[in-house]
């Protein structure tokens, strides 16, 4: 007694496999160059801090170790009172709603 055996397109099954190992493939390498380009932005904004700070090291050392300059004396300003001192003139601000009550 024989026994059939189902015939499996053999054809159809490795053409189903390479398509989806081939459509896996092409999602893992997009995501290793999304993954890529990720670090090279984290790469390159760590190296863009570190020449800010070390520059900013720089300028404060370099603003702190010169001699500050002596400030010459102001004439008096000409137009006005030369014996008062300057202020700033006084701004008194009233708001809107309030109402006051006539009599």
């Amino acid at each position: 007694m024989t026994t059939a055996t189902p015939v499996i397109n053999n054809t159809l099954f490795s053409v189903n496999v390479t398509a989806k190992s081939q459509e896996q493939s092409l999602y893992q390498s997009s995501g290793a160059i999304v993954a890529a380009i990720v670090v090279g932005v984290i790469i390159i904004f760590t190296v863009v801090l570190l020449i800010l700070k070390t520059y900013n090291r720089r300028m404060r050392v370099k603003r702190e170790l010169e001699p500050k300059p002596t400030k010459p004396a102001l004439p008096p300003a000409l137009g006005q009172n030369s014996g008062s001192l300057c202020q700033p003139p006084t701004v008194t601000f009233i708001p809107v709603d309030i109402h006051m009550q006539t009599r």
